[in-house]
């Protein structure tokens, strides 16, 4: 029991320090110290990590920072900081716009028209902008698009492809927002939450055109209905935006996972980095990850990316990282030398408030006790349920940042 705790405490401890080098406050301001701008900034904080990001351009232009627009997911905003500076606030929906996401599209284009031309356009972009702001392409509404990201995100397909389908109905995403800078001067800093670090990819790529749009939708087996939409959107969509400006990343998983395997050698581990990107779905990925912890030495083992999960008609709670928590402590069962930890680097799991979980080898015994069955669990979709009952979700609360989700694992 000793030694579960010892790397409970541990992998907690090894996240922590994974965040804190990825925190959107401290990366932007570090990017804007590194090459400050010549003039008037106008900022527009667009993601999960979007207070975080504005408050590194305040501490980072002072008296330069004239104005701007954040927008957030409920739960990841605190307006007072930003009081006095000009910076208009919105919430819109998370994982699936809602009716602010369309407020927001339509004041974001808006508020671009009456800016000044000399005025630099700052875009701080991070995780969550591809449902936190949308302007859809004609003849499609709200109810529209919820029923499109309700299937893609329990379709199992990967992030690129979910984001394809985004832009072909979008006005904004796929480079549309291109249309309403003009000419003005424009910087664009990322957290990036997708795999291969791809800026066409990250918030659907507001600033990125896409080459190949449609022949890339054309591969993928979509519903019909899904189908005929994203027809008319390529068509209302037109010819290929002019390119846009470059996207500087200023956090990835990378920074991460190397902050992660830092915080573990200081502890005294040996450290295992897996190179490549975890996905597929979470079920496998948590099996693989935890046979090959008990099959390796002792030591901290890290990974990261984005699992999919195909949703059973009637989910129950949780997420992908509780999902595949729940698929390695079945394997674990009964090893009291072996733990992992899988959560979402933005404090958030699917549509839970709960980042994760972090399992050992008595988690399912726990379950047991509390008169559930972890096979029964899997099948649903209830991971956050049985992970609730053993006593293993982590709960952070907004983390400032989003570089997709961090696995850590420890065998003593």
């Amino acid at each position: 029991m000793a030694d579960t705790a010892f790397a409970r405490c541990l992998l907690l401890d090894v996240f922590a320090a994974a965040l804190r080098a990825v925190e959107g406050r401290a990366v932007v301001g570090q990017a804007l110290v590194a090459r400050p701008p010549e003039g008037p900034v106008w900022i527009c904080a667009i993601g999960k990590a979007a207070q975080s990001m504005a408050l590194g351009a305040c501490d980072a232009l002072g008296s330069g920072l004239v104005g701007g627009l954040l927008i957030t997911k409920p739960g990841h905003l605190d307006p007072a900081p930003f009081a006095g500076r000009g910076i208009e606030c919105l919430l819109g929906g998370h994982p699936v716009p809602d009716a602010g996401s369309l407020a927001a599209g339509q004041r974001l284009l808006c508020a671009l028209g009456e800016l000044r031309s000399q005025t630099e356009v700052l875009f701080l972009l991070s995780g969550g902008a591809s449902s936190l702001v949308e302007v859809p392409v004609a003849g499609l509404d709200l109810a529209d698009l919820r029923r499109m990201n309700r299937w893609l995100l329990g379709s199992g397909l990967p992030i690129d492809a979910v984001n394809r389908v985004r832009k072909s109905v979008s006005r904004i995403k796929g480079g549309g927002l291109l249309s309403a800078l003009g000419d003005r001067p424009t910087r664009v800093l990322a957290i990036s939450d997708v795999p291969g670090d791809d800026p066409g990819v990250i918030g659907s790529g507001l600033l990125v055109p896409e080459v190949g749009l449609a022949e890339g939708i054309a591969r993928l087996d979509l519903p019909a209905w899904l189908s005929d939409w994203v027809e008319r959107g390529l068509t209302e969509r037109g010819p290929l935006p002019r390119p846009g400006p470059c996207v500087e990343l200023v956090a990835t998983l990378d920074t991460a996972k190397a902050a992660a395997a830092e915080a573990g050698r200081r502890a005294g581990l040996a450290v295992r980095v897996e190179a490549q990107p975890l996905e597929g779905d979470a079920v496998l990925a948590g099996r693989r990850l935890a046979r090959a912890l008990l099959a390796g030495p002792p030591g901290l083992s890290i990974a990261g990316g984005e699992t999919t999960l195909r949703l059973p008609d009637a989910p129950g709670r949780g997420g992908r990282n509780q999902h595949l928590a729940l698929a390695a402590a079945i394997e674990l069962a009964g090893h009291a030398d072996a733990a992992l930890l899988s959560a979402g680097t933005d404090g958030t799991d699917g549509p839970t408030e709960d980042a994760g979980a972090l399992v050992d080898g008595a988690t399912l015994e726990r379950i047991r006790d509390a008169g559930l069955d972890a096979a029964h669990g899997l099948r649903h979709a209830d991971s956050g349920r049985l992970l609730e009952a053993s006593g293993d979700l982590i709960r952070t609360g907004p983390t400032g940042t989003n570089v997709m989700d961090l696995i850590l694992g420890w065998r003593g």
